[in-house]
């Protein structure tokens, strides 16, 4: 059984949906919006603050380097589509389990 996140691959890893609330409280992976995986940042949606926020929070919770993260679409959007290189479909489903639990919104 997946996470339900809307995942793409791509030459170099795979895409993942992501639905970003800049100005939050807290930097967290709150669970899933739909099929998007539902990050909060505290940075603003301001030159590239809340996007650069973001590749750092995905990096740590898939435990790779923020080199390997980075926002492929949707930069002044709050649905985006960021790139996870050197992850298949399969190794990113195993990372996001552990991150979008039942009772997430």
């Amino acid at each position: 059984m997946g996470s339900g996140i809307a995942l793409r691959p791509s030459g170099s890893g795979t895409l993942v949906k992501v639905r970003a609330t800049p100005r939050a409280s807290r930097d967290a992976v709150v669970g899933r919006h739909g099929d998007a995986l539902k990050i909060a940042v505290r940075a603003p949606p301001e030159r590239g603050r809340a996007n650069a926020a973001i590749v750092l929070l995905l990096a740590r919770a898939f435990d790779l380097p923020a080199s390997r993260v980075r926002v492929e679409s949707g930069e002044t959007a709050r649905d985006k589509w960021v790139l996870v290189e050197g992850l298949d479909r399969a190794a990113l489903e195993a990372r996001l389990g552990p991150l979008v639990s039942p009772n997430a919104t």
